[in-house]
């Protein structure tokens, strides 16, 4: 399952809440050991501001995809 949150301060670490919603669906307790994958999220400026050397215009990319959002 894959779940959006942000990183906070924690003494000198960083760390996670997981989401309730997630909590309940995986039926989560206090103290169980748990595996996660860590990705940075990236902005659309990040992703659009990579594709510099892409021949395909940007603006159709996005008006295509605004076209399937609203389907």
């Amino acid at each position: 399952m894959i779940a959006k949150t942000k990183l906070k301060h924690w003494g000198s670490s960083l760390g996670v809440v997981v989401p309730k919603e997630l909590v309940k669906k995986e039926g989560l307790h206090e103290g169980e050991e748990v595996f996660i994958e860590l990705k940075k999220a990236h902005s659309l400026n990040e992703i659009f501001g990579s594709l510099k050397e892409w021949k395909t215009d940007t603006q159709k990319i996005k008006d295509r995809l605004r076209k399937e959002w609203d389907k």
